[in-house]
This record gives structure tokens, sequence and C-alpha cells, in this order.
């Protein structure tokens, strides 16, 4: 019995053993469920990469990446791999950092370039640096335009030089990449050359060649429009013209019929033409009175006929010849009758008089400005007026009355400035409008919707973790734990019952049984059956007289 008690001692012992290694295993296989549930959760719970940047340079996606594992954010890249995705929560906060950052630069070098100027550099390497980093300044200013996506700029410098005669204009290229489905008007490229030739010293906008990514020749400065060739200023500007009229028209209109109910079309016709015009016009004469005296000359010569006269020479100024006769007659002053005679010789006398009036003339210089207006054509659509039944409510449409269509007639005329001398006209049109038709789409299936696409992986990819939790918590966990929870059955537990009273009978057997000797007798064939070599060995044992 003794070697009994030693081997159960023993037997006991080895369980102890088995059980704190069953308990060592059951903890390592309970970390080991947690350990796949948490991979199951969190690949259910991915989180929705949206894009942080597309279309970047390498240099720059090198730099992005090496700012977003410094900074433990979680990236992928897109399927073509031309994108960083980051998570859709850290989108707008992972931009604000890089933008902290300088990121990204898109691939231009700018001023800072001479940041890291060495010491020692030859004049010619600053001048390159120079003139790299302000390209590289020009190229981001220019690709802040909404429509440019990649800006290129070469900067032609020449060295300056001390003689006149030999100095050069500085010259530039522009080379536009345009985002997809956008160009650039002529001001538009007229703004980019004006930027690069304010940022260059002596530059002029003449010498800056604007070229797009299809190789157009954008700023032709020498191109001169010819008679056959439309300006587009012009054809915007009569467009201008053209939509202000029928807003105009329609504003006035729209009160009295409704908002919906009018639609109206311009046509103008532009004069483009510069006309200069100088005009001196005379007036006819006006009677003396009512004229302005600018000069008068007045000259009176008087002459007597026995006086020199004729043309001054050598005959006029010689001297009267000699007397033949003496004169001895006295002059008499007196007629046959006594009467007074006058003996002084005749006079000649000749009055001019010369007025200068001043000439009515009118000189007038007109310069008429390009743009006039040459005529005008509006046509305008009215719907019939909706009319709505008291009793019913329900809405019907009636034609334009006269005096209404009279009323709308001159409330147009007045909106578009119609001029009849011009030779404007005017047409209205009252008539019910077609509705428009509803285009009906064909119904997409739920299994080629995009959305419900989405959506039913993100359900399944949940259903999918939930099952797998369950599984693992029913078939693994659970058994683990009731087994960690139940406590071992040992023979110190299986002893502790109280000894029952044996009654032993005259041929010596046992009358009645304590219950911890029938535990006994189970736990020995048990371990009969667990370890048969050990039963063999106390048999053994006992046959050879070794209790």
């Amino acid at each position: 019995m003794a070697a009994a008690d030693a081997a159960l001692a023993s037997e006991g012992n080895t369980g102890v053993f088995a059980q704190m290694g069953g308990k060592l295993l059951l903890v390592a296989g309970i970390a080991a469920v947690v350990a796949v549930m948490v991979v199951f959760w969190l690949w259910s719970q991915q989180p929705d990469y949206r894009v942080l940047f597309s279309n970047y340079s390498d240099k720059d996606g090198g730099a992005i990446v090496a700012a977003l594992e410094k900074l433990n954010v979680p990236y992928k890249f897109s399927d073509s791999g031309t994108a960083i995705m980051v998570p859709a929560a850290q989108v707008h906060q992972v931009r604000l950092k890089l933008a902290a950052d300088g990121l990204p630069k898109g691939g231009n070098i700018g001023f800072e370039l001479l940041e890291n100027q060495k010491f020692g550099v030859s004049q010619f390497v600053e001048q390159v640096n120079f003139q790299r980093g302000l390209e590289g300044e020009l190229e981001r200013s220019i690709q802040s335009i909404a429509a440019v996506d990649v800006a290129r700029i070469h900067l032609a410098i020449p060295k300056p030089s001390v003689f006149v005669r030999d100095q050069q204009k500085p010259t530039a290229s522009v080379l536009l990449n345009l985002r997809p489905g956008r160009t650039l008007d002529a001001q538009q490229v007229s703004a980019v050359v004006h930027l690069v030739a304010s940022s260059v010293p002596n530059l002029p906008t003449t010498n800056v060649t604007v070229v797009d990514q299809n190789g157009n020749l954008l700023s032709d400065t020498t191109k001169k429009m010819g008679a056959k060739n439309l300006d587009p200023e012009q054809l915007k500007y009569v467009e201008e013209i053209q939509q202000s009229i029928v807003k105009r028209v329609e504003s006035i209109i729209s009160p009295i019929v409704g908002a919906k109910n009018v639609r109206a079309e311009a046509s103008a016709e532009i004069d483009f033409s510069v006309q200069e015009q100088a005009a001196e016009t005379y007036k006819p004469n006006q009677q003396p009175d009512a004229a302005a005296v600018r000069s008068m000359q007045s000259n009176e010569t008087k002459s007597a006929n026995g006086e020199a006269a004729g043309v001054p020479g050598a005959l006029s100024n010689q001297p009267p010849p000699a007397a033949t006769a003496p004169i001895t007659t006295e002059a008499t002053n007196a007629d046959a009758n006594g009467q007074p005679v006058n003996n002084a010789p005749p006079t000649n006398t000749e009055k001019n008089l010369t007025t200068n009036y001043e000439v009515d003339k009118t000189v007038s210089y007109r310069q008429q400005p390009m743009g006039g207006v040459k005529r005008l054509n509006v046509a305008v659509v009215v719907n019939n007026m909706p009319v709505v039944d008291k009793k019913t409510g329900k809405v019907s449409y009636r034609a334009l009355t006269a005096a209404e269509k009279t009323q709308i007639n001159d409330l147009a005329m007045q909106a578009m400035g119609f001029n009849k001398e011009r030779g404007d006209s005017l047409a209205i049109v009252n008539t019910p409008f077609a509705g428009e038709p509803q285009e009906v789409l064909p119904a997409i299936p739920l299994w080629e919707n995009p959305r419900v696409i989405e959506n039913v992986k993100d359900v399944l990819r949940f259903l999918v973790g939930v099952i797998a939790l369950f599984v693992i918590y029913r078939k693994v966990l659970k058994p683990l734990l009731s087994k960690l929870t139940t406590p071992p059955k040992t023979a110190a537990n299986q002893g502790e019952a109280p000894d029952a009273v044996v009654n032993i009978s005259a041929d010596g057997s046992n009358a009645a049984e304590k219950p911890a000797y029938t535990q006994k007798i189970e736990t020995a064939k048990q371990i009969a059956k667990d370890n048969p070599r050990m039963v063999a060995s106390v048999v053994a044992n006992w046959t050879n007289g070794n209790e």
C-alpha cells in the first residue's frame, strides 16, 4: 500500500506539472485568438483613402513620402501610381502640415538656390544661379494661373557692355502646359507677357515669346489685323452688347408674363471703323450794315490842268523856252459886261475808299469713335399667359390680347433703345412653349452601380469580420476559457471526504465501503489506464514481497 501511495504521489506531482503546462498553453492560445480577432477587426475597419497629391514630380514625391513617414501617417499609391493617398480624415491636416514645409515645390527651384551658396564661387556661377532662381520664381508665379498646369521659362540675359552700340536687350521664352480643356485668351497671354517683361530688367514685351504645349505661338506681336481677320476682342464686345440687350428686354417683360415665359435674342451690327473728318464752310455774303468791318482805307487826289504833268523825266525838267514877244497886256478880271472873271486854272479831284469785311467761315473737326451701333435686330418669343381657375385651381394658358401685345412691344422698344432712323427692327411672337422632354435614363442594375458596390463591399467586410470573430469565440476561445475557469480534480481534493465506518464480515470481506475508498479505486484505475508501466512495476514489487 505504501508503494501505491508513493505512485499516487508521483502521479499527483506529474499532474500538477501537466496542469501548469496546460495553463501556459491555454494563455498562449487565448493571446493568439485575441490577436487574430484584433487583426480581423482592423481589416474590417480599414479607413477610406483619399488623394493627397497627384501629378507630382519624382523629387516632390520622394520628399512627400519622407514627410509622411516622419509624421507617422499611413499612405498608399493609387492604381496608376500617379497619386499619393492618405486616410480621408487626415487629408486636409496633412496638406497644411506639408504646405508649412514648402511641399510640394512643383519641381521649380526659386531664389532658395542662393541660400546654400558656397564660399568662393565665381561671378559666372553666381550669375547662373541668379538666373535659375529668377526663372523658377517666374514659373511659380505663372503656374498660379488657373488654366496653367506647368510652365517653363528660359531667359537669355546678355552680358552688360559699357558701349551703348553693343548693348543688347534680353529675351524670354515661355512654354505653357495648359490643363485639359482650358485655353488662354489674348488678354491672359498679354498678362503673362507683361508679367515676365516686368520681372526682368530692360526686357521689352516684344522680346517675350509664349508657346503652348501644342506648339502654337500665343504671343504673335508682329501680326497685324487685316481686313479679313476677326479680332477676338471685337467679337467679345459684340457678344456683350447683345447679351446686355437680351437681359434688359427679358427683365422688363418677365414681371408681366413670368420669368420662364419669355425668350429674347438680339443681333447687333457694330461699326468698328475709325472716321476722322475736317470741314471748312463759308456762308453767303451778308448785308454791309450787318457785316463786320475788318479794315477801311480812304484816298483823295486833286490836280490842276496848267500844272506840270506827265511822266517825270528829262523833258519835263527842262526850263520853258524864251518869249518871242513882250507881254504888255495886263490881266483883267472882268469881262465885256464888267463882270469879274475867274482866271484860275481848272482842277481834277479823285477819291478812293476801300473797305475790308470779315469772311464768315466755319472750321470743324470730328472723330467718330470705334464701336458705334449701326443696327439692332431683336426677336422676342412670349408664352401664353397662365390663368388659374379659382374654383378648381387648375392652371390653363390663353393667348395674349392686342393690348397686352402692344404693351409688351412698347416696353421692348424702350428697353432695347429702338431707333427707327437707324433701321432697327423688333419682332414679338406669342406662341405656347413646347414642354421640354424629360430624358429617361435606363435604370442601372444594383450590381453595376458603383456606389452600391462600394457599400456592399463595406458591409461584406464588416460581416466577414463579425462572423470570423464569432466562430473563433465559440470554437476556440470559449472552450479555453471554460477549461481555465474549471478547478482540476486532484488526489488531495478526492481525499477530503471524511472516512466512513467499515464493517468487516466473518469471511473478512468489507460489508460497506467508504466514499473515499471508492474514489481511490477509480483513481487507481485511471492511473493504470494512463500509465500501465508504473502499475506493472508496482505489481512486480508486490509479488517480490516488497511492500
